[in-house]
């Protein structure tokens, strides 16, 4: 590690750098249950639950959306055949694969979309980054039979649709009103779906049953999905691909236009240094904010010595905002962006940010360098906020999502 990229707390700045605060929320205990619900904030303690064989996927409203008959996507999935399809689908999205295959495409996206910033002289950054990031995940995914621009417009009605939270036990059973509220979400998320799937997904199905492309489509024929079934993958990639990428790149975007001297280090930084602050800054602004799980047996935790034992079938929720911002973890000023930190073994300099054991992101390295590519040229104009951006909550994973961030070319003011 080169003594630029080493962890230099600010003393005179801050303590607490983060955007987002997420209303009402805690960061202690490490771990204690509540109505039957056990709240997780030590990384080991996470790290535990998340890799262990005695839990099952009980967020994104796995335990509230019925298949029908059909395969469960490779989000909702665990057991052998979750870990068979994980290990299929690794190489489109492996580092090597993302240079060789992606790089140029993500490239010259981006120069075109910069371009097009600096002719109008200013962008609403929201539309910008999902218009990149939809390009990057279709090329990955293998939705390119169909115009890039409405498939993001699609995709962002869709992802609009209000989710349910997991299930606890004991829940009151669901008044009319409840019902209709659902019936409602299913209704709106129906339409911009259809739409999804008749304009986007079938294009794509239909080229790849002729030709096979290197994607994940392609590979899903291979193995026999069908159209409903491949479709369900496409959103579940929409979401993880396209969706929360877009909010890391506008949430990247404020720290660094906010912080002249982190903006500074970045466009000075080689790759390894603009790595680990693109990482530092998602650890303190996770995407997704809490992860759910189910014991299927009773699961024993040590943390801080003391021994906790969660019964079976209960839900357990993990705090990542608290798991990434543990000092015993990162160390001084946990709050702080500080990149290059020094940090356990074996922990990314994300800490959880991307999840962890077999549901861990696997897009994880496309994610860091498709926003490396477009921001090391975007943050070379001479922008600024001309809007007070603003953040709203995803309920079901406790995630943030940036809007009204409009950025201006200052016509005074030199490239940096």
């Amino acid at each position: 590690m080169t003594d630029t990229a080493q962890c230099l707390v600010n003393h005179d700045g801050p303590l607490d750098q983060r955007i987002t605060h997420y209303p009402g929320e805690v960061d202690s205990p490490a771990i204690e249950e509540r109505n039957g619900v056990w709240h997780v904030r030590s990384l080991e303690a996470a790290r535990e639950v998340l890799r262990s064989r005695a839990t099952t996927q009980a967020g994104f409203n796995s335990e509230s959306v019925s298949m029908h008959g059909l395969r469960p996507p490779i989000l909702f999935s665990d057991g052998t055949d979750h870990r068979l399809q994980r290990a299929a689908i690794a190489r489109y999205f492996a580092p090597k694969t993302v240079d060789s295959k992606y790089m140029d495409l993500m490239t010259e996206f981006a120069d075109k979309l910069v371009d097009e910033v600096r002719r109008d002289g200013s962008v609403d950054l929201s539309k910008l980054s999902l218009r990149y990031s939809v390009m990057v995940a279709a090329q990955v995914i293998g939705l390119t039979n169909s115009d890039l621009e409405g498939m993001s417009r699609r995709l962002e009605k869709f992802f609009a649709t209000p989710a349910l939270p997991p299930a606890v036990e004991g829940d009151a059973p669901r008044t009319m009103r409840s019902r209709f509220d659902a019936l409602q979400m299913s209704v709106k998320g129906q339409l911009p779906m259809i739409a999804f799937h008749v304009k986007d997904v079938r294009p794509a199905i239909k080229a790849r049953k002729k030709h096979r492309e290197p994607d994940v489509i392609s590979h899903l024929l291979d193995e026999g999905y069908k159209e409903p079934e491949i479709m369900i993958e496409c959103v579940t990639y929409g979401a993880a691909g396209m969706v929360t990428t877009r909010e890391y790149i506008g949430m990247a975007t404020w720290h660094m236009l906010d912080d002249d001297a982190l903006r500074a280090r970045f466009l000075a930084a080689e790759k390894t240094e603009r790595y680990q602050i693109l990482h530092e800054i998602l650890r303190l602004e996770p995407i997704v904010g809490h992860l759910y799980r189910r014991t299927t047996e009773d699961l024993t935790l040590t943390v801080e010595g003391v021994e906790h034992t969660i019964p079976s079938a209960a839900l357990v929720d993990l705090y990542v905002r608290s798991v990434n911002a543990d000092p015993a973890v990162v160390g001084e000023a946990p709050l702080q962006i500080c990149p290059g930190r020094e940090l356990p073994p074996r922990v990314g300099d994300e800490v959880m940010s991307f999840g962890d054991g077999a549901h861990k992101c696997p897009g994880n390295s496309l994610a860091i360098q498709e926003a490396d590519v477009l921001l090391t040229r975007l943050l070379k104009l001479p922008l600024k906020r001309d809007t007070k951006p603003v953040i709203q909550w995803d309920e079901l994973i406790k995630g943030y999502e940036v809007r009204n961030i409009r950025l201006v070319v200052d016509p005074a003011a030199s490239q940096v």
